[in-house]
């Protein structure tokens, strides 16, 4: 396999921020079943399946719920957050994503998504991003969740790059471990409190220059 760089990008917090559609709906479920939620509990949720999700959120408010209705709140929550994703357009692109993913086209550099939501296509075609990436590598394409590093390396697989060539993009701590333990460089995206296992950290895509950009994918 010949040596060249490439980059990944998870998807909610790195290049959209879904996260508020999905606070939206998990706080409408939790007040339809008659307690709150805040905003701290959703950050706790961040990078977490949809099923453990529900989980967390029962506990919290102290409910148990049988087997068929745990499947039809969370197919609800799921209708609830795919009607707001629905509205989405290309203003929902996180400011200074779209320069970095321009620097990227313009020198053939490679680039993958890779997430855990299932909705990451539907998602890219609604910002009209999705004939932009290299490869795409959803929650449909993988069996382990992160901090499991499978995500990544399918998707460097599709970019025809070893995983020590690979650059991801991540605002959680499972994603920054599963670029860690896949040997990849990892960029958190966010709170260098939380991020500090990241080899870069920054707040958004608005504080990365073009010129980090061009340092970190010098070939070695």
């Amino acid at each position: 396999m010949s040596s060249h760089k490439a980059v990944i990008f998870d998807l909610d917090g790195v290049i959209v921020d879904t996260a508020k559609f999905h606070f939206q709906a998990w706080k409408k479920l939790a007040n339809d079943l008659g307690f709150d939620f805040t905003h701290e509990q959703n950050e706790q949720l961040k990078g977490v399946s949809r099923v453990e999700s529900l989980k967390k959120i029962l506990k919290w408010g102290d409910m148990e719920l049988s087997e068929e209705e745990f499947n039809r709140q969370m197919a609800l929550k799921n209708d609830n957050y795919l009607s707001y994703v629905e509205e989405m357009d290309e203003n929902e692109i996180l400011p200074g994503v779209p320069k970095v993913l321009k620097y990227l086209k313009e020198n053939n550099i490679p680039f993958a998504l890779g997430s855990a939501s299932k909705n990451a296509r539907t998602i890219l075609k609604k910002i009209k991003l999705y004939e932009d990436f290299d490869a795409i590598v959803d929650g449909t394409d993988v069996s382990k969740a992160k901090p499991d590093p499978e995500v990544f390396l399918i998707a460097a697989e599709k970019l025809k790059a070893e995983p020590q060539d690979c650059v991801v993009f991540e605002d959680s701590v499972a994603g920054v471990e599963a670029a860690n333990i896949g040997k990849m460089t990892s960029i958190g995206i966010g709170d260098e409190k939380v991020l500090q296992e990241a080899d870069h950290i920054f707040n958004d895509f608005t504080e990365i220059s073009i010129e980090f950009i061009e340092n970190l994918l010098r070939k070695e």
